[in-house]
């Protein structure tokens, strides 16, 4: 008796078509990139930070991302200075229990932020209370926002100073194609940084083979 075939829905299959949609999609973004790549290496140059903050699998991104700025991604250099605001766990759970859910981002990026500094969020829906109150606060307190989500528009995109949205339906599959940005902007950094400049689009197709 031969074996029953596999649906294709939740097959690996199938998923891998929507991955590689968008990763189509994502190319097209190689000029946030870059221009993100080029203004990090401005903001590290002059002693700034990088702040991050996500909810759930997005947290866990955020901290992976400040992560390869304090570390090192591919290349030798000092460390960069970043915070993933998620990862504060004494300061997550103080901040909720006297001031709410809402506030645990937003009064870390009014605490550490300064102006001029980036606040990057990263979200698959784009929706998050605590977020969207995060980017409010940062930008009344003058620092960049940066969004990465799903799909725009989104309240969050609407907020941000500059959003890098990817086309697709799929949570998992959002968080997935974040991460693969979140390596290309740490790849054209550190060759911004190292005086050897490189289109993000050229990041991005090396990190997608």
């Amino acid at each position: 008796m031969s074996a029953p075939a596999v649906h294709r829905f939740g097959s690996l299959a199938a998923h891998l078509d929507d991955v590689r949609t968008a990763l189509t999609a994502l190319q097209a973004e190689g000029a946030t990139i870059d221009r993100w790549a080029a203004s990090l290496t401005e903001l590290f140059t002059r002693g700034g930070r990088l702040l991050a903050a996500g909810g759930g699998g997005s947290a866990a991104e955020a901290q992976h991302f400040t992560a390869e700025l304090v570390g090192r991604f591919e290349t030798e250099r000092g460390p960069l200075s970043a915070v993933a605001l998620t990862a504060e766990t004494s300061s997550i759970t103080a901040v909720a229990n006297d001031f709410g859910a809402e506030e645990v981002v937003a009064r870390q990026a009014q605490a550490h932020g300064r102006p001029g500094d980036v606040l990057v969020l990263l979200t698959t829906s784009g929706r998050s209370p605590n977020l969207l109150r995060a980017a409010e606060r940062a930008t009344r307190r003058g620092l960049r926002v940066w969004a990465m989500t799903g799909r725009a528009p989104s309240p969050l995109a609407d907020l941000a100073d500059e959003t890098l949205a990817v086309d697709s339906r799929s949570p998992t599959v959002v968080q997935e194609l974040q991460l693969v940005a979140v390596h290309a902007l740490c790849a054209a950094l550190e060759c911004r940084l190292a005086g050897v400049p490189r289109p993000a689009v050229g990041a991005l197709a090396e990190v997608a083979r």
